[in-house]
Formats: structure tokens, sequence, C-alpha cells
């Protein structure tokens, strides 16, 4: 398949069978939303054959799911639901038709027939009692919400229940009791499920096979994301091992053409056309994603960001009242709570935004912020990789020195060509790390991610974490990848009890605690992470 300039997918060849729990890895711009795109028939322009088997119902959520404007967000929930809906009210029309002495009934009984196996298929007379119980698990807003106003994570919709569930980034804006909840439904689900995501917690729960696009191809292995480290490092010592080997054939046909004279090559042609052959062969390097780098800014004092007694409310809820803590240098802050509990207003107000209501946000003389947000429509997409970040310029000036703007963007994993790329063609990994390469050539000592992982691949979000913790200044991160909090937080910022906490520690050390102090009972399980076997 063949999009702007370049082919992404190539001649693979996939089916699935009934009850799989599948993963989808790859690096961004790899083909994986096109790969979901054509399973669900929204993506026509390919070559090959794509098709699902008579009578499997095949449900896709997309990264940005849209929703009906004219609807509220109950009317929005049931159109993920509205065969069920439709199948209940044809029953009692059906029933009503009975009543009618003319009426002929072997046609009634056959459809009722079939209206009854979709109503028991979607468990349908329970329907109202499972959008509730999902509507709570998921944090969604009041039923008669105006859906135009959401938040990026209550946009995520309720999943409905066909045969094969296609969810492309599902747990992106979902804080950690909704992925906990959404984990638990995805592991009963009866069906076959594709899912692409970078929530490493997620895939070791969930999957039980790993589809890792590569260069082109689709590579199944079987096992959760813990097994697929162990097999793929297995892969790639013996693909460094095929390379080695290529490269002393190629030495030792080159000794062999540059000791004979032209008239003794001529008489071993066969010699020469496997130089030639070698000599020609594409042999394709991984283009993992080597680094990610955060240039450092001044010197950072003692006092970076102290917070004392604010109070926030918005749209006439109190998001937080009498919140006091202070950050100390060189943290690594991870800032975790529900959707809507004030994470980025705190952002916001630590970059001048917006006002508290009461209390102070003050920053240290020395701290210069930058923030890094959600939103990536800032962007031009009119623009080249290179134009978007160095604006015309050959060098640059990062923090206090300078450096030549093609190998900054490079330190950015956006190499050679790829500079040349127009912004409108980048997946939304790649437009995060864009962002991330012009925001931070500011040379900031105070930085602040709002979601930085979604959209990012694996292997970014790896070196996202390794720059993070050797960067010299203090970095505070709202996010809802349990993993990346894991290994990079020192301290950790909660929401998610009626009292903010500021906590030192990381994610799992937290959550420990605040299992210690409010019980079992209180506090969302999480799965033991152990490996599957295969």
């Amino acid at each position: 398949m063949v999009p702007p300039k370049r082919e992404i997918l190539k001649d693979i060849s996939l089916s699935f069978f009934p009850g799989a729990k599948i993963g989808v890895l790859g690096l961004n711009g790899a083909g994986k939303s096109t790969l979901l795109r054509i399973m669900a028939g929204v993506d026509k322009d390919f070559s090959g054959e794509a098709r699902a088997q008579p009578g499997i119902k095949i449900g896709y959520l997309e990264q940005e799911p849209p929703l009906d404007p004219t609807k509220d967000v109950r009317g929005n929930v049931e159109d993920g639901v509205r065969e069920a809906l439709d199948a209940l009210e044809r029953l009692d029309q059906v029933f009503a038709e009975y009543a009618d002495p003319d009426a002929d009934f072997d046609a009634l009984a056959k459809e009722q027939e079939k209206l009854e196996s979709i109503i028991h298929a979607w468990d349908a007379h329970n329907l109202n009692n499972q959008l509730e119980i999902a509507a709570d698990a998921l944090n969604l807003p009041a039923w008669d919400a105006d859906v135009t106003k959401l938040s990026g994570g209550e946009r995520r919709r309720v999943l409905s229940k066909p045969d094969m569930l296609l969810l492309d980034e599902p747990t992106n804006h979902l804080d950690a009791e909704s992925v906990s909840w959404l984990e638990r439904f995805l592991k009963d689900f009866p069906g076959t499920i594709v899912a692409i995501t970078h929530d490493r917690y997620f895939l070791d729960n969930v999957a039980e096979w790993i589809l890792e696009l590569d260069r082109g191809h689709g590579i199944p292995y079987q096992g959760n994301y813990s097994s697929w480290l162990e097999q793929k490092n297995a892969r790639l010592e013996q693909e460094q091992k095929q390379e080695e080997s290529f490269a002393k054939a190629l030495k030792k046909e080159l000794e062999w053409v540059r000791s004979n004279a032209k008239g003794q090559q001529k008489k071993n042609k066969a010699r020469m056309e496997r130089f030639e052959e070698l000599n020609s062969k594409e042999f394709q390097q991984r283009n993992e994603t080597s680094e990610i780098y955060i240039p450092p800014g001044p010197r950072l004092g003692n006092k970076v960001v102290e917070v004392e007694g604010i109070s926030k409310s918005f749209d006439g809820r109190v998001l937080y009242e009498n919140l006091s803590f202070t950050v100390p240098p060189t943290a690594i802050v991870g800032i975790v709570g529900p959707n809507g509990a004030g994470k980025t207003t705190l952002f916001r107000m630590m970059t001048g935004e917006q006002q508290p209501d009461t209390g102070t946000v003050t920053l240290g003389e020395s701290v210069k912020v930058a923030y890094v947000g959600q939103i990536r429509d800032t962007l031009d997409n009119n623009k080249t990789v290179w134009e978007e970040v160095s604006g015309g310029l050959d060098i640059l000036k990062v923090g206090d020195y300078e450096i030549a703007s093609r190998a900054y963007i490079g330190r950015f994993n956006f190499k050679g060509q790829d500079q040349q790329k127009r912004v409108g063609e980048l997946s939304g990994g790649e437009r995060n790390r864009l962002q991330l390469a012009k925001i931070l050539q500011q040379g900031a000592n105070v930085i602040l991610l709002d979601e930085p992982s979604n959209d990012l691949d694996i292997e970014t979000l790896r070196a996202l974490e390794d720059a993070i913790l050797v960067f010299p200044g203090t970095v505070m991160v709202v996010s809802h990848d349990r993993w990346f909090l894991d290994r990079i937080a020192t301290h950790i910022l909660s929401f998610e009890n009626e009292q903010p906490e500021f906590y030192t520690g990381n994610y799992a050390e937290y959550e420990a605690y605040r299992q210690s102090r409010l019980g079992e009972d209180a506090v969302q399980k999480r799965t033991k992470y152990k490996k599957i076997s295969g």
C-alpha cells in the first residue's frame, strides 16, 4: 500500500482466530493505524484484499473518534449499541403485529427468531444497566452533557459489542481507574481484539499475541509485552549475526574482484554476478529511535515551584481547595488523577495563563519554563518538518548555545529525508515528536509535559524516558501511562482522592502506599504483570 511518496505496508498476510487478544506495535509511521483502517473497511486505497468472514461484525474505535454534535453524551453512546436498541424496538413491533389476524405468522416467527438472536448476543435486556456501569467506570460526564464541550478524555466512547474490536490507542486520555476497568472488560470480551497501544502494562495484562510492524512487514509473537521483549531481543541478535555474515561475504567477494585482472574476471562470470548481487542487496537497517534530546536550560536554583493554599473552580465545580506542595530541584513529578481533576489547569497556572482563585503559585527566580501541551493543531501542515522547527535557519540558538538546525532536528529521530516530509503527512506520534523538538529548543530548566506518551510508539517512549532521566532540570508530567511513571517519577502528585497528595516515590510505590492507607477494598487492585509463556 502506497500513501504519499512511500510504501508502508508490504505483502502482509494476516488471519485472526476467534477470541485472540492481539497488541499491535511498531514505530510511528509504520502503518499501524492504516492497517486498522483497512481491516475496518475505512481505507480503500491499497493493493491486495482485506475481508471479514461472512456474518462477522467489526467495531472500530479511532484515535480521535467522531462524535455527533447534535446529540448529547447518551445519544452518542447509544450509537455504539444501535443494533441492539433497534432490535428491541422492532421486537416490540413484531409482538404487536401478532395481534393482526391477517399477519404472515411464519414470516413474523422467522423475524422474531432473528431479533432474539441479536438481543441475546448483546444481552440487550440488561443494556441500560451495562451502559450505566460502563459510564461510571469510565467517569463519563452527565448523560445530557453537550459533547462539543468535552475534554479529550471524555470524548473516548463506550465500546460496542461486535465479534471483533479494532482499537486505535484505546487508553489515550483515560485515567488509571478507567484503564483498569477497560483491561478487565477486554480480558472478559469473548470476541477478537486487535489493539494499537503504547500502554505497556495494558499490553502485559490483555495481550496474548503481539503483532510487530517492522519495515513494512508483520511479525507475530505469541505472548504478552514482557514475552515479546525477550523474543524480539533474540530475533535482533539473530539479525545481527546475519548482518555480520553478509558483511563478511561481501568483503570476501570484494577482495577477489580487486585481486583479479579484467580478463580473468570475464572467465569467472558467475563469481562476478555473485559479487554484484551482494553489492546491490538491500539489507534494511532498523530505524530504531536511538534518542530524544532535551537541551538543558540555565542552571536551576534551589527554589523551583512552590504552591501555597491554592483553590480553583471551573464551570461552577471545585477542582481543589487549599492545595500546597513544593517541587525540589531535579525532581521528576508524575501527576495522576481522573479526567477533569484540574491537572492541565495546574500547568496553566504555572505558566501564568490562568490564576488561582485563592493562594499563590511561585516560581524560582532562575526558573525558565517550557510547556508542551496535548493540543498539536498549532503545527503548520503545509511546512516541512525542517521548516516547522528551524524557521528556515541553518543555525539554531538552543538554550545558550548554537547548533546546526538539521542536527538538532535529527536528535528527535527525524533523519535525512524525514526532515523534508510535510507536517500534514505525519502520524500522531511523529507530530508529538515534532512538537517536542519545536518547544524544547528554547532551552528550559523546568519542563511541563501534558500527556506526552499519547500517540508515541514504544521505542520513542523509551527514548523519551531516557531523555527525562538525564535532563539536569525539573520535569513535571501529566500521564496515565503507569509503566512510564514507574520508570521515571521521583514524586507523585495525585488528584485521585478528595484531597490531592504529594508523595515521594514512583507510581507503583505510591499505589502500594495508597492501598496500605485506604485498604484493599478502597483501591482497585492491579493485575500482577507476569509473563505469558510463548
